[in-house]
């Protein structure tokens, strides 16, 4: 067994390659063997310490695997089950860990493993902004930032399934057309275009009930110009940087707005919770509605240079690392 361990924060060269002994599993507890792991933006925020974790720490929260050894108290699953999890805790960046029972779920015969890494934590993460932080209604007209990316990919899918009319941003031509093929009914070459200009022209001047930024700082005030009154901005993350301070008086000025920051792990924060979001997202991806594709593979071993490409823009929808 082995790991990428960070020892401080800093660059993608941070990461050391290290051997690992796990203890055996402590009551409620699984073994499980990692078939492939995801690899999600948050995790470069770890790395360098804008999000920071202990360390010496192991990154990673999503991964999918093999149940080897239950310890005492575990009923959710047994040993031989494929499972997946994502909103756990850090650790993913091994070739096996020890996790609570109780934050795994039993995949479907229908999606394999390197579907289910690439697809637990975005795709749960797009559940519960479309379904729930912002519930999507048939016939209205959203923005979707970073179209092309993991989690844009399959908010596009999922709320063109709605009835949605979904208007993306994207950094380049070739993010716009796999955007467009998609769910994206309109792209927005957001390095040339006005973004918010471009969205009251596509909207006869009335703006959008609903903004998902995953982008941060470069989007956070053409997000705010591009709502209708009473519209909702939803931050959900932070690539080009922290978003600035809100001046609560803007919200006003600008129609009632509303703004919010959730996180995936307050919406899957219980058992139940977590069951219902990824019986949802198993359901719209067996439909066919949404289509989950790896796009990118890396060996965990090579996880500085996965890193990069990810800080780079280099990659577009899901990439995982393989053990």
């Amino acid at each position: 067994m082995y790991t990428l361990r960070i020892h401080e924060h800093g660059g993608p060269e941070v990461f050391r390659e290290e051997a690992l002994e796990l203890p055996a599993p402590s009551r409620g507890e699984v073994r499980l063997r990692h078939t492939a792991i995801g690899l999600n933006y948050i995790e470069t925020y770890q790395r360098t310490g804008l999000y920071p974790v202990t360390l010496p720490a192991i990154l990673g929260g999503e991964a999918a695997g093999v149940v080897e050894t239950v310890a005492e108290g575990v009923t959710d699953v047994a040993v031989g089950d494929r499972v997946a999890y994502a909103a756990a805790p850090s650790g993913a960046y091994a070739s096996a860990r020890n996790i609570a029972a109780d934050r795994l779920v039993r995949l479907p015969t229908e999606i394999d493993d390197d579907v289910a890494a690439a697809m637990m934590l975005k795709g749960m993460t797009a559940e519960y902004l479309l379904r729930r932080t912002f519930p999507v209604q048939p016939g209205q007209t959203i923005v979707v930032h970073a179209a092309a990316g993991g989690v844009g990919l399959i908010l596009c899918q999922w709320a063109r399934s709605l009835g949605a009319t979904v208007i993306g941003t994207v950094g380049d031509e070739a993010k716009a057309t796999l955007a467009r093929s998609h769910g994206c009914a309109h792209t927005i070459l957001y390095r040339t275009e006005n973004v918010a200009a471009r969205v009251r022209e596509l909207t006869s001047g009335r703006g959008v009930p609903v903004v998902y930024d995953s982008v941060g700082r470069d989007t956070f005030v053409g997000s705010l110009d591009s709502l209708a009154p009473r519209g909702m901005l939803v931050s959900f993350g932070n690539a080009s940087g922290v978003p600035p301070a809100v001046d609560l008086r803007q919200l006003a000025q600008r129609g009632s707005l509303y703004v919010t920051r959730p996180t995936l792990f307050t919406y899957v924060a219980t058992r139940d919770e977590l069951l219902s979001s990824a019986a949802a997202l198993f359901d719209i991806v067996r439909s066919g509605a949404v289509k989950i594709e790896v796009r990118q593979r890396f060996a965990l071993r090579d996880v500085a240079n996965a890193h990069r490409a990810l800080e780079s823009r280099a990659t577009v929808g899901a990439s995982i690392l393989v053990p």
